[in-house]
């Protein structure tokens, strides 16, 4: 493709100005065109922006009947499935933003109008980025840790909870765990390489959220603001998953991958209140193994770098729109994660384990 990328941006709120920004550091990229639902705040948004070329839209079926090579979804998780096939049925590529779906039946829809279409479909977990993911993943994957039998990852904000949508049942799917908790699941089930689940058991609360104390939006807060859940998978491999949008504590602990050889320990970089939330870079990395009968720990070399990891992902679609390269991180893999996360949903509401229902 040798002409520009005519790029498309659905929903104008806070986290489309990052993708604007991200697109604006590619000369090969042309932002051109913007929807919102909320009649005027396109218009408003490109003015805000300086995109003077840029045409406005008060529905993204407006959008969606220009000549355009690609989408960026931002819009509230609500919308994600009927803006997302909407856009696929068009002939449009995807990124999407995170979660994938409110539910798992719409994931799967998703997915199966992705394959029909023929369009790209990509969600946007820019951790994978991190070069150190790959040094991470291709650790495990060598063998080096053996049979990996155990693995344990998440994280959590002392205090961080959001409002809005966000902690609407109806508008958001779920709370900690689709929203914060995705990249997590991502990281551990990418290296691993997504096995396939089989069960999973779960306990969520939300004590903070529906607290005044805590949330200005308590009567309204639908959703959980804490959640663990123990996932089993087809080869024997366990994975625990804990996630906090508040907590009295300082951390969730760091991400592990048990093995019969060997561990390794992995810690989120970052500091703060939020620094031990799974959505940026790696801080550490340390082996655990035996050496010569004595048990060692080594330190993990880390591959520097100043990489802006959201604009990372923004570039990767971008170039595999131009390039015509197929999706950087595909829709099939984050349909593993909605389907653990609708099992960590039913499991708490039941009180017991329950089936992983995958297509």
């Amino acid at each position: 493709m040798s002409k520009k990328v005519k790029i498309g941006i659905i929903g104008s709120g806070g986290i489309a100005g990052a993708h604007v920004s991200a697109y604006r550091k590619l000369p090969f990229v042309e932002i051109a065109a913007v929807a919102d639902v909320i009649p005027g705040k396109a218009r408003e948004f490109v003015d805000k922006h300086g995109l003077e070329h840029t045409a406005a839209f008060d529905s993204h079926t407006d959008l969606l009947a220009q000549s355009l090579d690609g989408v960026s979804i931002c819009t509230p998780n609500v919308s994600h499935h009927r803006t997302t096939i909407d856009s696929l049925r068009a002939g449009k590529h995807v990124l999407l933003e995170k979660p994938m779906s409110v539910t798992l039946a719409e994931a799967v829809e998703m997915v199966q109008v992705q394959k029909a279409a023929g369009s790209m479909l990509t969600l946007g977990f820019q951790p994978r980025y991190d070069p150190n993911m790959k040094k991470l993943q291709d650790i495990v994957q060598s063998g080096r840790l053996g049979n990996v039998y155990y693995v344990e990852t998440g994280g959590g904000r002392r205090r961080g909870m959001p409002r809005g949508t966000f902690v609407s049942k109806r508008l958001a799917g779920a709370g900690a765990m689709a929203d914060i908790g995705c990249y997590s699941l991502d990281m551990a089930l990418n290296t691993l390489g997504y096995p396939r689940p089989v069960s999973v058991s779960a306990f969520t609360s939300n004590h903070f959220g529906t607290n005044s104390l805590y949330h200005p939006e308590a009567d309204k807060f639908e959703v959980e603001d804490f959640g663990v859940a123990m996932v089993r998978f087809e080869n024997e491999l366990v994975l625990q998953f804990k996630i906090s949008w508040a907590m009295h504590m300082d951390t969730l602990g760091a991400t592990m991958f048990l093995g019969t050889d060997a561990g390794l320990k992995v810690t989120p970089a970052g500091s703060g209140p939020w620094s031990g939330v799974w959505d940026g870079a790696i801080g550490e990395m340390t082996l655990f193994h035996d050496d010569f009968g004595g048990h060692t720990s080594t330190a993990v070399p880390l591959i520097g770098h100043s990489l802006n990891l959201f604009d990372e992902k923004v570039r990767d679609f971008a170039e595999a729109v131009r390039d015509g390269r197929s999706a950087p991180i595909p829709g099939e893999q984050i349909l593993i994660q909605q389907a653990i996360i609708d099992g960590v949903l039913r499991s708490a509401e039941a009180r017991r384990e329950v089936s992983v229902e995958l297509p």
